[in-house]
């Protein structure tokens, strides 16, 4: 056997083994050795970096191809619009510069027979969200007025535009308050007024139509005198080719060259167009409503009948007729295209402050370029809203006139000039001077039914119906299917109480489709003809127009409205949460009676008939303490016990879309069902002399009636109605108060109603 210890000594006493030799290098596939990198693999690398660099390049707009391509063109020796091997020929000295009269492959820049389509690529400017009320005037300049041949004598002008422009309060309107995102809102109370309203939380019905109003009182809207014509700065620097050397045209001027300038067709209103989120250019839109095509006049339906909605068909129908694009481009601009290109470029891409630099230098270099003057009065227009400037704004609202006023403009580039002209100065509240602007473009422009459209409008800002009810017959006359000027028609009609003429201007300008007449002023003045002649298809009008969004509901068709308040017809104290107010008016109704009881005893003629046109008989008189949040002084000498009650509770005195006021309304008075304006406020109404019988009110389908010393509160943006077939008369007391649901900032921010 062996031993194991001494196997361990001689084990130990060895010298230590040399380390194993590395292993041999691992042979690729090829039998050649590999390396730690291929040749292969940094080629792919590079080959990468290569492709998402010209990703990016493209991606994010790094290299202005038209400028390279641009550039190019001294290299382009044989004249066919690109660099070959031809032209590397000539300029290696291998082949001769071909002569001038060798012909071009290509046609010239200035061809005549590519005008139409030089604007293809611009946008319209979107219009404002129509902030037309709360007007107060911005401060006027002396640039912002227009001289015309209007067709009136002064007296004549003075007499339709003198009239003031009240707003619903004297803050001034200005980029500052209105919100980005906030729209125009078109509304319309139950007196057969349209009116409107956008305040900061209004969710109302959003569309461009023009905003109109019979009531408001009168406020003089001062205008200034026309601008210099050019100054002579930029008349000087000129680098272009030989411009015609004439003086910038007028107003009268325009007129006398009308009708060869014209290229008008019948359009629909652009007043009416929903503001869309993006902003597209004023030729597309120019183009777009001078060939719009109108749809055939539908047959109405009988008065029972249900509406039919043909507002597809008929789009279907104006739609089919292909829409030629105004030309924008005279003679002389297009030589400089590539430099008017460059600068609307700029535009496009939203940079205003470059854009305005680039057109500023075009007018500069080409005092006579209408185009060149046209983009710096949109990049104007773009800055304005950018910086929410009124100033800014007032400088584009000029320089449209300037762009229309200048030699050799084009009929569309005029068009599309004082089209927005007159829609910025509605914007800023300046109706005369708008007026002014859409008389010229009416006279420059006869044809133009969407035009003469447009002035009705602006005579139904200023509150001259009969302006407008004449400019709607004149159109109905050479245009009886044009359904813009039918629904604004039907709309005056009914303003006149010649309920029945109206319902079938109304309806059938409704079932045109016509741009502008999906509305909810139209809905609800046709639902309201409807109802006072008995005809129930009133609701189905109804039911439309709140599909169509116009509406809350078939009940609730209040158009000021704020989004996500409680909705219901009748409400207790305890839900309202004025609990406090509700107990303070039933503990003291005998003192408010006796208060207004000497009032109406006194005979001073202080309580004043209802004017809205909401009775269909009867006597109905009212006494107002506070108006729109706002006490008259004059009436509470008259009840001071009543006005210091309330001067505790500013949800009532504060309530700026309300009133507190005594209604006395006398036997055999009803009052047609009907809607209050705004879903902001509910109504409290204390029962002070009430008859035993014949006296009660409905709202939706719920009918109550009052007791003397008791308080009813409801939300009179539903459907109310009021019976009074007692034998003496009825007495109450009325409170507006704020919606509950309504914050604080709310409050303070919404406009008066």
């Amino acid at each position: 056997m062996i031993d194991v210890e001494e196997t361990t000594m001689e084990q130990d006493t060895e010298p230590a083994a040399a380390p194993p030799p590395p292993p041999p290098p691992a042979a690729s596939k090829n039998g050649k050795k590999s390396e730690g990198n291929s040749i292969f693999s940094w080629i792919f690398i590079l080959a990468l970096l290569g492709v998402w660099t010209g990703v990016g390049v493209v991606w994010f707009d790094l290299v202005d191809y038209d400028t390279v391509v641009g550039s190019l063109s001294p290299y382009d020796v044989d004249g066919d619009g690109r660099v070959g091997l031809e032209d590397a020929k000539v300029l290696l000295g291998l082949k001769e510069k071909p002569t001038a009269s060798e012909p071009s492959q290509h046609m010239p820049v200035t061809d005549t027979s590519s005008e139409e389509n030089v604007i293809s690529g611009l946008k319209t400017e979107a219009e404002h969200a129509r902030a037309e009320t709360e007007f107060s005037n911005p401060p006027s300049s002396n640039e912002d007025s227009l001289d015309i041949d209007e067709g009136l004598t002064a007296d004549d002008a003075t007499s339709h535009l003198d009239r003031e422009f009240i707003p619903f309060d004297s803050t001034e309107i200005n980029f500052d308050s209105v919100r980005q995102d906030d729209k125009s809102l078109n509304t319309i109370d139950t007196t057969g007024e349209l009116v409107v309203e956008a305040g900061p939380e209004e969710t109302g019905h959003s569309d461009s139509t023009v905003l109109y109003s019979a009531q408001f009182g009168d406020q003089q809207i001062e205008e200034a005198d026309p601008p210099a014509a050019e100054t002579a700065q930029e008349e000087t620097g000129t680098t272009a080719p030989p411009e015609p050397a004439q003086e910038p045209r007028t107003a009268e001027d325009l007129l006398e060259e009308a009708p060869a300038n014209t290229e008008s067709k019948p359009e629909t209103s652009e007043s009416a167009t929903q503001p869309e989120p993006t902003e597209p250019e004023p030729e597309e839109s120019a183009a777009a409503q001078e060939t719009q095509p109108k749809p055939e006049t539908p047959e109405a339906p009988a008065a029972s009948e249900a509406p039919q909605d043909n507002t597809q068909s008929n789009t279907a129908e104006e739609t089919t007729v292909k829409k030629k694009k105004p030309k924008m481009l005279n003679k002389f601009d297009k030589t400089i295209k590539a430099e008017i290109d460059a600068a609307e470029k700029l535009r496009k891409k939203g940079k205003a402050e470059e854009a305005l630099r680039a057109f500023e230098g075009l007018v500069q270099k080409h005092p006579h370029s209408p185009r060149s003057r046209y983009g710096k009065a949109q990049s104007e227009d773009d800055l304005a809203e950018k910086m929410r400037s009124n100033e800014m704004l007032l400088k584009a609202v000029n320089t449209y006139k300037e762009a229309a006023e200048l030699p050799d403009a084009p009929a569309g580039l005029i068009k599309a000039a004082l089209k927005r002209r007159a829609d910025r100065q509605q914007f800023l509240g300046r109706m005369r001077s708008s007026m002014a602007t859409l008389q010229l473009l009416v006279q420059t422009f006869p044809e133009d039914i969407a035009l003469k459209n447009d002035l009705g409008v602006a005579h139904l800002l200023i509150g001259d119906n009969q302006a407008a009810k004449t400019v709607y017959e004149e159109v109905l006359a050479v245009a009886p299917s044009d359904g813009f000027a039918k629904v604004h028609y039907g709309f005056i009609l009914k303003s006149e109480n010649r309920i029945e003429e109206s319902i079938p201007y109304l309806r059938d300008g409704l079932l045109s489709g016509a741009e502008g007449t999906d509305d909810g002023r139209f809905y609800f003045h046709l639902g309201d003809a409807l109802q006072r002649v008995g005809d129930q298809s009133a609701y189905e009008w109804y039911e439309r127009g709140h599909k169509h969004g116009h509406f809350a509901s078939v009940w609730q068709r209040s158009l000021y409205n704020v989004k996500g308040l409680r909705a219901q017809p009748w409400w207790t104290p305890r839900e309202t949460g004025y609990t406090d107010l509700v107990k303070m008016l039933e503990r003291n109704w005998l003192t408010i009676r006796d208060e207004a009881l000497s009032v109406m005893n006194a005979s001073s003629g202080l309580f004043v008939a209802e004017d809205e046109n909401l009775r269909e008989k009867g006597d109905w008189g009212q006494f107002t303490l506070w108006q729109q949040g706002r006490k008259v002084a004059a009436s509470c000498r008259s009840v001071p016990k009543t006005c210091a009650l309330l001067e505790r509770y500013p949800e009532a005195t504060g309530c700026k879309r309300g009133q507190i006021k005594f209604s006395v309304m006398q036997p055999g008075t009803h009052v047609w069902p009907h809607t209050g304006p705004t879903n902001c406020r509910l109504r409290m109404h204390l029962g002070l002399v009430i008859p035993a019988d014949g006296c009660r009110i409905r709202c939706t389908d719920q009918i109550r009636n009052w007791e003397e010393g008791k308080v009813l509160i409801f939300d009179d943006s539903f459907e109310h109605e009021v019976w009074q077939d007692a034998d003496r008369y009825r007495l109450i007391f009325i409170v507006d108060v704020w919606h509950p649901e309504l914050s604080q900032t709310q409050r303070q921010t919404l406009s008066p109603i």
